[in-house]
Formats: structure tokens, C-alpha cells, sequence
């Protein structure tokens, strides 16, 4: 009997552990919340997983706008990258009528913008080209031109945020992404390559791609590829997407995988070829067919994914809470500094923590 009532006992004592396991003690959140209420503790349906809908409706009500700069010398395929991301023609050679293809002498800014709607979302593509880049046989402060108009962007929409009377939606000329054409030599990277990235990869995000990486072979693509990110490494050149901007642990994993095969090794065109059956963009040689979208070919769909498909937000968010709001708070030291009459606080674009950038007025 005493036994029995032993094994009583046990099997009350354990039913009560695990009914006091079922439900686990509120969890504390944020300092100054009481707690987290999750979906089971609630009485009912309350619809806060309709704010997703709502923003969603509002998105492809009012667009939203995506500018990409591409810079490289010239005869890269730049163009012909930019139509085969949007499959359009985009570029402003593409539609520009009776373009001529003439060196400039200097480097000159050129944007074209356009309206994209797929499935009913409308997005702005503004595409800025800079020919004259690296073709002149001196190349001193070729990059000052593109440093320029990256910051008069960022101080147009500066001055529109300081309006007594803003407008409801500030038009958004920054850049938000660099592609950086690196020529297939299969060597390393060549000074103006270094200077440049250097330069500009504290005041927007780069990308750095291989281009016509055809040319090459499949061994020759991959030291290529090792040789450029540890000069990257050693030049100190920071690209996108940068470590230190990391969320978590799963935005870690997937940029790992991203930083791996930096830079891309790319092809591009807008001709379609019939594959098995399947018409396929791609470059057609006597060898056979390079295909633009497939990985084992070339790295364009990796590329176009980070630029569209998986990091076009992330892209903008980093472009206004990191690079904009360095200008924003150095500009603004600047202007107190001018009205006290005491030095201006030196800042430089650079590392900035993610939402949190503070200014030290």
C-alpha cells in the first residue's frame, strides 16, 4: 500500500511539473513593457497580421523608387548588364536614339529613369551612367565627379527634410547601390579600382562585378575571384553587404554565402537562344551557348537576385539609416559649428550603427 501510494504521489507531483510546463511564465521584453502576449494568450482574433496587407496595398499604390549607379571604363557591357537585370531596355544607350558612342574627355553623370510595373507593383528605376570613367591616360580624381553627385543628391533630400513644410513623400534621387565593372584580366586589381572603392565605399553601397567573365576560364574566374577579395581585404575596401551590418544570426548566414562569391562573375545580353526547346538570354559562340541565368555559366543570377529579388530594400534601408544619416548628422555639425562659431566636428561616411545612427548636437 505504501508503495502504491508512493507511485500516487510521483505521478501527481509529475503531472503537476508538467502541467507548469505547458504554459511557461510571461517572458520580459523591452525595458519598461510588462511582457510578451503571444497569439495563445490572447481571447480572440484581434488582426494585427493585417497591418502586412495593409502595407502591402499602400506599396503598390504609390511605387516606390530604386536608383542604381554603374561605373566602369567603357566598353565593360554596362548597358547591356542593366537591360538583362530589369529585362528592359533601360540603359541610356538603349534608348537614347542615334546614340554614338564617343570617349568623353572628362567624366560626365548621365541618368535615365523609368516606370517598371510587374504584377501590379510600380517601381522608379532611375539608372546613372558615367562615361569617361577610367578612359583618359590620366585618371587622377577621375572618381571626384561621382563623389560629387552622390553628395548633392544626399543634400538635396537633406534640404527637403528641413522644410518648415515638408512634403508628404520626398522624392528620393539618392543612389542606393554602385555596380563597379572590374575588367577580366585575371590579374589583380589595378589602382584606380583600389582609389575608387576606397572612396566611394563609405558614402554608398558597392557591388563589385567581373565583367564579360567569359573571357575567361572557369579556373582562371576562380583565382581571379580570390586574388580580388584579398586585395579588398588588405586595401581595407569595404563592400556590400558589409559584416558589421548584420541583424542576426540568419541575416549572417545568408550574406556569408553572398560575401563568398564577391565579386560576380557576369555576362550579359538581351538575345534569346532556343536551349532544348527553351528560349534562354545568352551569348552564342561556335563553342556553343553561354546562358546568362544559368549558375553553372555565369553568376548574373546571383547578382541580379542580391540587386532585386532578396536585398533591394535592405539596399535603400542601409543607403538612408547608414550613408544618408553620416552626411546628415556631418552636415548639421557643420551648420552649428558655423552659427557657435566653433570647429566642425570631423566625420567622414563610414561606419555607423544600423536605425541608431545619433547625432551629437
Amino acid at each position: 500500500m505504501e508503495e502504491e501510494r508512493e507511485v500516487e504521489l510521483q505521478v501527481e507531483e509529475d503531472s503537476e511539473a508538467g502541467r507548469e510546463t505547458e504554459i511557461p511564465p510571461p517572458q520580459l521584453a523591452e525595458p519598461g513593457t510588462q511582457g510578451i502576449i503571444r497569439g495563445r494568450d490572447l481571447f480572440g482574433y484581434v488582426g494585427i497580421e493585417a497591418v502586412l496587407d495593409q502595407m502591402r496595398r499602400k506599396t503598390m499604390k504609390a511605387g516606390f523608387e530604386f536608383n542604381i549607379m554603374v561605373v566602369g571604363q567603357s566598353g565593360l557591357g554596362k548597358s547591356t548588364l542593366v537591360n538583362t537585370l530589369f529585362k528592359s531596355k533601360v540603359s541610356r544607350k538603349s534608348c537614347t536614339p542615334s546614340y554614338e558612342e564617343k570617349i568623353s574627355r572628362t567624366v560626365h553623370l548621365k541618368s535615365v529613369s523609368h516606370i517598371i510595373e510587374e504584377k501590379g507593383v510600380k517601381m522608379r528605376l532611375t539608372v546613372i551612367d558615367t562615361p569617361g570613367f577610367g578612359d583618359q591616360i590620366n585618371n587622377e580624381n577621375c572618381w571626384d565627379p561621382i563623389v560629387k553627385y552622390i553628395n548633392e543628391q544626399y543634400e538635396k533630400y537633406l534640404t527637403e527634410e528641413l522644410h518648415i513644410t515638408r512634403k508628404r513623400r520626398i522624392p528620393d534621387t539618392r543612389v542606393h547601390c554602385c555596380v563597379y565593372f572590374l575588367p577580366a584580366t585575371g590579374h589583380r586589381l589595378r589602382p584606380i579600382d583600389v582609389e575608387f572603392m576606397k572612396r566611394l565605399g563609405k558614402i554608398v553601397s558597392i557591388v563589385p562585378v567581373i565583367a564579360k567573365a567569359d573571357t575567361l576560364t572557369m579556373d582562371e574566374r576562380l583565382d581571379f575571384k580570390q586574388r580580388i577579395r584579398q586585395d579588398l581585404q588588405a586595401s581595407g575596401i569595404r563592400v556590400y553587404p558589409q559584416k558589421e551590418y548584420d541583424e542576426d544570426v540568419e541575416d549572417r548566414i545568408r550574406n556569408d554565402k553572398i560575401r563568398e562569391n564577391i565579386p560576380f562573375a557576369v555576362v550579359g545580353t538581351d538575345k534569346e537562344h532556343q536551349v532544348n526547346g527553351n528560349k534562354v538570354l545568352g551569348r552564342k559562340t561556335k563553342w556553343g551557348i553561354i546562358e546568362v541565368e544559368n549558375v553553372a555559366h555565369c553568376e548574373f543570377a546571383n547578382l541580379r537576385d542580391l540587386l532585386v529579388r532578396s536585398h533591394l530594400q535592405d539596399l535603400k534601408d542601409v543607403t538612408h539609416y547608414i550613408h544618408y544619416e553620416t552626411y546628415r548628422v556631418r552636415r548639421l555639425n557643420e551648420s552649428n559649428a558655423s552659427v557657435s562659431g566653433l570647429s566642425a566636428l570631423p566625420l567622414e561616411n563610414g561606419i555607423t550603427e544600423k536605425y541608431e545612427a545619433q547625432s551629437q548636437l
